[in-house]
């Protein structure tokens, strides 16, 4: 890893005021934080898988940086699409530029853009649809449930993509996170592209069993119960990758049973970090201080916060070189 070392000299000398200095506070302290012990959960929201976060993530899990991932459907299902297809995506730097007529282009050849940059239907949609179907029906017809990140952990052990890979495995997050069988939580999958193909085949009763795919409120249960026995004997530490669900859902479970269901001996989580462009504002998760999180006991007045208000797809690599650089 010489290049994370040479990242973290970089920003060590450079990063010394607002922001930059920011990032260089919670860089080191989750560096410190998981050196003593701790475990840390990364949620993550946006389009950071296409934005290739895999290439920085997935060391991060491999060298045992993350312990648990909270993650909108849309980044657990694109970094698999990236993995099967990434030579038939078509990167568009004037995106700025495109009007009406450019983006029905677009449609017409089945391109879905995402900012700058343009998923292909048939080679990475469809692709995963196809190896997935197998896996719901499957399951439908034993009478089995399976998480959403269950169904693509099963996918990936059973080898049937491999033909289909065109970046190293290895720059894959959800394959490194397979290969640790790593908790993943992935509320409000149902908005997902691949949740609204599972959605359609319960419509047209390919699947017969609309829970075949477990929800999101089991989600929470399992993440409680994930968060209860690791914090007896760790603490836990919370980075956020954007506002929105990912991060919202995941943190909520420390009040749920703290106040809920009255475990009181739950403890707070004891590390927050924010990165976020969402600009700070009144009735906004997104864009809300940490100190906010005090008054719903979801963070302590001694817990380490920190809010990097810059881009994710900048910071979030810089950090994680941080992180990574050997001492």
């Amino acid at each position: 890893m010489q290049y994370a070392r040479e990242v973290k000299a970089f920003i060590q000398h450079h990063f010394r005021h607002f922001n930059a200095a920011a990032l260089v506070d919670a860089a080191e302290a989750y560096r410190k934080f998981v050196a003593e012990g701790n475990g840390m959960l990364v949620a993550m929201a946006g389009a950071m898988s296409t934005a290739e976060i895999g290439l920085s993530l997935a060391e991060m899990i491999r060298r045992g940086k993350v312990h648990a991932i909270s993650c909108t459907g849309a980044n657990l299902e694109e970094d698999i699409y990236n993995l099967v297809a990434h030579n038939f995506y078509v990167r568009i730097p004037n995106y700025r530029d495109l009007t009406p007529q450019d983006e029905l282009a677009l449609w017409e050849r089945r391109l879905n853009r995402v900012t700058d940059t343009c998923i292909p239907e048939e080679e990475a949609i469809r692709r995963i649809e196809r190896a997935i179907l197998e896996e719901w029906i499957e399951a439908d017809r034993k009478g089995e449930r399976y998480f959403p990140h269950e169904f693509f952990y099963r996918i990936l052990r059973s080898g049937k993509l491999e033909p289909y890979y065109q970046i190293d495995p290895r720059d894959s997050w959800v394959y490194a996170a397979m290969e640790k069988d790593l908790p993943i939580f992935v509320p409000g999958w149902e908005d997902s592209t691949t949740g609204n193909t599972y959605a359609a085949h319960c419509i047209r009763g390919t699947i017969r069993n609309v829970h075949t795919v477990r929800s999101g409120i089991e989600y929470m249960i399992a993440l409680a119960e994930w968060y209860r026995k690791e914090s007896a004997h760790r603490k836990l530490g919370f980075f956020q990758i954007g506002g929105g669900i990912a991060g919202d859902f995941a943190i909520c479970s420390v009040p749920m049973m703290r106040q809920d269901l009255g475990w009181k001996d739950v403890p707070l989580w004891g590390y927050f970090c924010q990165i976020s462009d969402a600009t700070t504002s009144y009735g906004s998760y997104s864009g809300a201080v940490p100190n906010e999180k005090i008054t719903w006991e979801k963070l302590g007045i001694d817990t380490p916060k920190f809010m990097i208000e810059s881009d994710a797809t900048i910071v979030v690599p810089l950090i994680f070189a941080y992180v990574l650089a050997e001492e």
